[in-house]
């Protein structure tokens, strides 16, 4: 059973990575539309009674917007900035490298890349089909800073 979740989590996370190298990056997401994805992202946050740091960044992983919720730990502050830059950088969520370190084998090669952040919470912005940007959540849990950041990214449609 562990070898068949393992061979599983290895399809799923190579299907990932492949996926990645056919995204095509589209224009950088503007300063108002950052702040009109943090706000939701934010408003999660508030609803779980969890506090955050919230950054979105450019194509290239630049930072555009920042906001920090009163009482968050400092450290999610860097932490916040480093999953949306990975998340833009390397055209994947940072669960993609969560997942494959987790598999173990050659997952532990994530390890290796400088930038690559191994800890859910960073999701890329998607507008029209290409990569605009990326969001990233630091403050809670690894799957509580999925869901902030999953909240954000979807307001970019809206």
């Amino acid at each position: 059973m562990k070898r068949t979740f393992l061979v599983a989590a290895a399809l799923l996370v190579g299907a990932a990575f492949s996926d990645a190298q056919t995204m095509s990056y589209g224009t950088s997401i503007t300063a108002d539309a950052a702040k009109k994805i943090a706000a939701p992202a934010i408003a999660e946050a508030r609803r779980n009674n969890w506090t955050m740091a919230i950054a979105i960044v450019d194509i290239a992983g630049e930072l555009v917007y920042f906001e920090r919720m009163d009482d968050v730990q400092i450290g999610s502050v860097d932490v916040a900035i480093s999953k949306a830059r990975s998340a833009a950088r390397f055209k994947r969520p940072t669960k993609a490298f969560q997942d494959a370190l987790a598999a173990g084998g050659e997952g532990l090669r994530i390890l290796a890349l400088d930038g690559a952040i191994p800890v859910e919470g960073g999701v890329l912005l998607m507008q029209g089909g290409k990569i605009v940007g990326a969001i990233g959540a630091s403050g809670g849990t690894s799957p509580q800073d999925g869901v902030v950041a999953a909240a954000g990214a979807a307001a970019l449609g809206k």
